[in-house]
């Protein structure tokens, strides 16, 4: 499946809110919903000018809620037409913890979301990030990654 707007990954994201948390997010408060949106603000505070390394925190459990018994880094297929080739490596290089060892991006986005699992703060509401994967997806289809 391939993620064609910023409408349909809302949805995606929206649905899921009540989620019980997969392996990756566990021990920590609240579901995958909560977690991407604590790592995407952690990103913010510490890359404000990094927008895809926010959105690759954000809509990192879409591929568990697509493929729930798949393997991890699903989400890069599924978002890459929309949000471009670095979101996606991001989430696919992300998904095997010896590929972030090496790697500034990596490093900063497992960090940010191993303190979003403990992390007990008000990161804001999903519609807060609407704008930004829009940018984004915006910029991804002039540079001819969507069609």
């Amino acid at each position: 499946m391939e993620l064609r707007s910023v409408e349909e990954l809302m949805d995606l994201l929206y649905a899921c809110r009540g989620e019980q948390p997969a392996g990756e997010y566990g021990g920590g408060p609240g579901d995958p919903h909560g977690h991407a949106l604590r790592t995407a603000a952690l990103l913010r505070r510490r890359r404000p000018a990094d927008k895809e390394l926010q959105v690759a925190g954000l809509v990192a459990p879409v591929g568990r809620l697509l493929w729930p018994d798949g393997p991890a880094g699903r989400a890069a297929e599924a978002v890459r037409p929309l949000l471009g080739a670095r979101v996606a490596r991001l989430l696919r290089r992300g998904a095997r913890p010896g590929d972030w060892a090496h790697d500034d991006d990596l490093s900063t986005l497992r960090q940010a979301q191993e303190e979003a699992r403990t992390a007990v703060f008000d990161a804001g509401v999903l519609e807060d990030w609407r704008t930004v994967l829009e940018l984004t997806a915006a910029r991804n289809s002039r540079l001819g990654a969507v069609d």
